[in-house]
């Protein structure tokens, strides 16, 4: 039975550090978003990235018609409004940057074909944050590493994202709760208040109400 149980365990390992190996590669993946954007009007797409994070994106409108090239404009925004990229007029592009602010960042499009009175305009983005934003090839060369140890890297990598995104959850969420309590405190005193002038108020009319009879003689 113990040789039983070992030779379960000996399999089992490998299978587990599998799963693990594809679960972490990915959650490194960049995201790939399509929009089809509208004569007129804007479509924006969000993410909410935690601070002192890398941010790379690839933008580029895709026509059915070669003989006519859509243009867009692009503009892409921190939490807190600060203008991080900013196009018109072009038919593809980059944006990059490292975050200085928590919180949702913005990447708004509109397309310019309605001057010439054409109709939606396809865009992909190619939506990358964090480890999967990183030049690997770049790490490869500069540390002469390949095969299994650059896997490893990325392995080693990923898991510091998701640790420090869990810590940044966990922020997030003491931060929530102390926002919850404040306002679950502000409601008990709102209500005590509200209480004190609703007898107050009725007092106040009792009051009245007994000395306008009793002034009228009616009790």
């Amino acid at each position: 039975m113990t040789w039983n149980a070992d030779v379960r365990s000996s399999v089992m390992f490998p299978s587990l550090f599998l799963i693990l190996l594809w679960a972490l590669s990915n959650a490194t993946v960049g995201d790939a978003v399509w929009l089809n954007l509208p004569s007129t009007g804007t479509k924006c797409v969000s993410e909410e990235i935690q601070n002192n994070v890398v941010v790379l994106a690839d933008y580029v409108v895709v026509a059915d018609d070669h003989g006519h090239h859509p243009t867009i404009s692009v503009k892409v925004t921190s939490p807190y409004g600060n203008n991080l990229h900013h196009r018109e007029n072009v038919t593809h592009g980059q944006f990059a940057f490292t975050t200085q602010e928590a919180g949702n960042y913005l990447a708004c499009f509109w397309s310019e074909s309605h001057a010439h009175g054409g109709g939606e305009v396809s865009v992909n983005i190619d939506w990358k944050t964090g480890i999967a934003a990183k030049d690997w090839e770049s790490v490869a060369r500069k540390e002469k590493i390949e095969g299994v140890e650059l896997e490893l890297r990325k392995l080693e990598g990923a898991v510091e994202a998701i640790h420090e995104n869990l810590l940044y959850l966990k922020s997030r969420e003491a931060e929530m709760r102390t926002v919850s309590e404040t306002t679950n405190g502000r409601v008990a005193w709102f209500s005590i208040m509200s209480l004190g002038i609703c007898i107050t108020v009725s007092g106040l009319q009792v009051w009245y109400l007994k000395r306008f009879f009793l002034k009228k003689k009616l009790i």
